[in-house]
């Protein structure tokens, strides 16, 4: 059964109640890791374990955001960037072994490609179009990365545009859903760039640390790495909390 994708009811998230999202990337052997963006398939379990320990399950970002508009808790979101073919192989059967979902962010430019927008590598490939079918059959929402993996704030509008609304209706022609989710390439976003977002139709965009920008256009993430274990999952946790209950309520009700 696919994932239930559809856009959340809440309009709004004001800061004080941002959820906690986790960001991964690569699922596999995390020796040759310049950017600090692999998790071996081992430590994900470990992590995921902690998660449940502690009260959590781990869900896409669209789940995640009707069941707080529900007023249920008891949920973390998990993403993961890029659409590595790995997820497949080495994250998926994790995730369902411990009952959880999660959103895939793919790259509908490059189907069956490469991250050759990171210089240092390793070269690792990308779903194919098959592949992103096959996540969503096992379950998981799939959601826009743009086409190419682009800084979005450096493009013309016309590019722009190509990379939001023609990445989700790409992913419509690929899964006959189009993704209500969206998210930011390098985390970075500006106004601009959510507004195209908000036309393209998604309910929700993400981002890493979003600055001044608010709402579900905005929503922060937490990067994971191999390193994180328990400890360090917990400092995360509490950082993510503080961060943005202290912002107050300067942004309430605003929109990304």
């Amino acid at each position: 059964m696919a994932a239930d994708t559809s856009p959340p009811r809440a309009r709004t998230l004001p800061v004080r109640s941002r959820p906690w999202i986790l960001t991964y990337h690569s699922v596999s052997d995390p020796t040759d890791d310049p950017y600090g963006i692999t998790v071996s398939a081992d430590r994900l379990d470990e992590q995921l374990t902690w998660l449940r320990r502690r009260g959590l399950t781990g869900v896409g970002t669209a789940a995640l955001l009707r069941a707080r508009a529900a007023g249920k808790r008891g949920l973390v979101g998990l993403t993961f960037d890029d659409g590595y073919a790995d997820f497949l192989d080495e994250a998926l059967p994790v995730l369902l072994a411990h009952g959880c979902t999660a959103t895939v962010f793919v790259l509908p430019g490059r189907p069956g490609g490469s991250n050759d927008w990171d210089p240092l590598g390793p070269r690792r490939p990308l779903l194919t179009e098959e592949g992103v079918r096959t996540v969503a059959a096992a379950g998981m929402e799939i959601g826009s990365h743009g086409l190419l993996h682009r800084d979005l704030t450096e493009l013309s509008d016309d590019e722009l545009r190509r990379e939001t609304h023609g990445s989700r209706e790409e992913l419509r022609r690929v899964t006959g859903r189009a993704p209500s989710g969206f998210c930011y390439p390098y985390g970075i976003a500006d106004r601009r760039v959510a507004e195209s977002v908000r036309e393209a139709g998604y309910a929700y965009g993400c981002a890493l640390v979003p600055g001044a920008l608010a709402g579900p256009l905005a929503l922060p993430r937490t990067h994971v790495s191999h390193a994180d274990r328990g400890a360090r999952l917990r400092a995360k946790e509490v950082r993510h909390r503080l961060r943005y209950r202290s912002a107050g309520n300067a942004h309430r009700g605003e929109a990304g």
